[in-house]
């Protein structure tokens, strides 16, 4: 079977989202990926399309929906109106056409993600990987949908479930994924302006996180059976040395990449050992990893950067989020990475319901005293999946049928509306990308390195900045 796999984006035109509007063109759509991988080990025929890499996608699926027996798209709540609109596309083409959804949106939705898609046939509420399979032979008249895992589907005007979601326990046993299918696209230039060696790609090598964050969106909040899982380090590095034939930087985007550091510590020696040539960038490390050995066997074994969710300067408001780290950890561990030569970037959060103006300041105020290379600010959200959304759902806040919403004082979540955070947001930007002392470490850097990259294209992000808010 033919099969088209999209990757939908977002429609949002606000200013104050626009702003880090292209990060995720970073990153290919592995989840996507990996299941065309297995697709094709099947014998099938798979396209992918990604909003957020491609030029003219609406006029790509068009001409490509004549070819194809089945559309896939992967959802995520704060795209999914991008992705109905996508759908309707797609059935005013062919209405037809079996078309399938799935991705965060359908997982923390469950049912409910087919309520809110009229235009979809079946809803994937787990990996998927599997799954495809199952559903591809039930459209070649060989399974029955209520015998497949994971799924809701539609018989005549009800919404039907299968059976219970199989979560995958041994990663290992999967293919790595299909990166041909998008080597069409560009994944090469960071929002903050960063340029990283040609060619791009990412991997993931492993699946959840150990740490319950109040405001992070959690598998195993709505997944029975769901649990952190990591793929062995002889199977990632296996994977690495594969990528480093064609790629020459990687982003890892596990969610916590350094949870297992005895994991870590053997994939670091033997990339080290293997002597393979490639930028490494690790997307989610806590600060409370910090090890000197580990970092430095992370340095030689050709680590770049190192991102960090730090979330906020006040340990009252990190003892809020349930984040289990320290002011002193965060400073220690900045100090640590910067002293390694890494770049570093830090994720904060604004809008915690016992969070002031004076914790907000203090925030800014002491990011910008960190050694930090990039920094992003962005109002707290209150995510399906998130015990701050289960909170909110129990007290009756807001009602089930809400997939996400920013705090704000007249809903009765925090001290400020969510435009009075968007603006500290705006702020807290301006104040640490447009300091004198950083922009000079920059140039710095820069000649140290002898890259120019980050000030050609970081000075788009400046312009950008001023922008902010005129």
């Amino acid at each position: 079977m033919n099969l088209l796999l999209l990757r939908p984006g977002k429609l949002q035109q606000q200013l104050h989202y626009r702003i880090l509007e292209t990060v995720k063109t970073c990153h290919p759509p592995l989840g996507l990926l990996s299941i065309g991988a297995v697709l094709e080990q099947n014998g099938h025929n798979v396209k992918v399309i990604d909003f957020y890499a491609d030029n003219d996608p609406i006029n790509h699926i068009k001409n490509s929906i004549a070819s194809a027996d089945i559309v896939g798209i992967s959802v995520y709540s704060d795209e999914y109106e991008s992705a109905i609109d996508i759908c309707r596309i797609i059935k005013e083409v062919d209405k037809n056409l079996p078309l399938i959804i799935g991705g965060p949106h359908c997982i923390l939705s469950e049912k409910g993600s087919l309520d809110s898609f009229p235009y979809a046939d079946i809803s994937v509420a787990g990996e998927g990987e599997n799954v495809i399979l199952e559903i591809v032979k039930y459209l070649e008249g060989m399974k029955k949908l209520s015998e497949i895992q994971g799924i809701f589907y539609r018989e005549k005007n009800y919404v039907k479930s299968g059976k219970p979601i199989q979560v995958i326990q041994n990663l290992d046993e999967l293919p790595f994924p299909a990166r041909h299918l998008v080597d069409k696209y560009d994944y090469g230039v960071y929002s903050f302006g960063y340029k990283m060696r040609q060619k791009v790609t990412s991997i993931i090598t492993s699946r959840g996180c150990p740490f319950k964050c109040k405001f992070c969106a959690r598998y195993s909040n709505s997944i029975k059976n769901w649990s952190f899982r990591i793929r062995s380090a002889e199977n990632v590095v296996r994977e690495i040395q594969e990528i480093g034939e064609k790629y020459r930087s990687l982003w890892i985007v596990d969610d916590n990449f350094l949870a297992d550091k005895k994991r870590a510590h053997r994939i670091c020696d033997m990339l080290i050992d293997s002597g393979i040539d490639i930028d490494l960038y690790i997307e989610g490390v806590r600060v409370d990893s910090a090890e000197e050995l580990l970092y430095k066997k992370m340095k030689k074994a050709g680590v770049k950067l190192l991102g960090y969710g730090i979330e906020s300067m006040n340990q009252d408001i990190l003892d809020f989020y349930n984040k289990k780290i320290t002011i002193q950890q965060i400073k220690d561990s900045l100090q640590l990475a910067s002293k390694m030569g890494f770049l570093t970037y830090g994720s904060f959060i604004f809008g915690a319901p016992t969070e002031t103006k004076e914790h907000i300041e203090r925030t800014i105020r002491i990011a910008c005293t960190l050694p930090l290379d990039f920094a992003n600010f962005e109002p707290l959200c209150y995510r399906r999946g998130s015990q701050l959304w289960y909170e909110a759902v129990e007290d009756k806040k807001i009602s089930s049928d809400i997939d996400y919403f920013f705090a704000d004082s007249q809903k009765g979540f925090g001290n400020f509306t969510s435009d009075e955070l968007f603006e500290f947001k705006k702020k807290a930007m301006n104040r640490f990308y447009l300091r004198f002392n950083f922009i000079l470490r920059h140039i710095y850097k820069a000649f140290l390195r002898r890259d120019f990259n980050l000030i050609f294209n970081g000075s788009k992000f400046f312009f950008l900045l001023k922008n902010i808010g005129e």
